[in-house]
């Protein structure tokens, strides 16, 4: 068994996809019509037959409670790995993204925590070997 698609819960899907393509560097995989919203999907440019993230309309009511709980405790809605969070962070804050937690050491860890425009708290992570 393998993860083969998860999600996170996006504010406006068109906003969310050029936030994770343009700036996080992920390529869309699908995007498929469904009514008034998509079926939107990327992937890592560096596993496109790997793990899918959907962005996932937020309009379910429970959504909007559920996402500001998260955000308001500082808890990421995903976490993505990177090789060097230091370097990341610093790409990522010169094209302007809000990071609410800076490159953080606890261990073997480092990890960073950003803002993903679209009303989640987003981690990345470099775990060294």
């Amino acid at each position: 068994m393998r993860i083969h698609i998860t999600s996170v819960f996006v504010d406006d899907q068109e906003k969310a996809l050029r936030f994770y393509t343009d700036v996080l560097g992920f390529v869309k995989k699908h995007d498929v019509p469904m009514g008034a919203d998509r079926w939107l999907t990327v992937v890592s440019p560096e596993d496109p037959d790997g793990t899918e993230l959907l962005l996932e309309p937020s309009g379910h009511p429970a959504v909007q409670p559920y996402k500001t709980a998260l955000v308001e405790d500082g808890i990421p809605a995903a976490s993505f790995a990177v090789d060097d969070v230091r370097a990341e962070f610093e790409r990522l804050r010169g094209l302007g993204v809000r990071f609410t937690q800076e490159p953080l050491e606890m261990g073997p860890v480092t990890a960073a925590v950003l803002d993903d425009t679209c009303g989640n708290l987003i981690q990345i992570v470099h775990t060294k070997a």
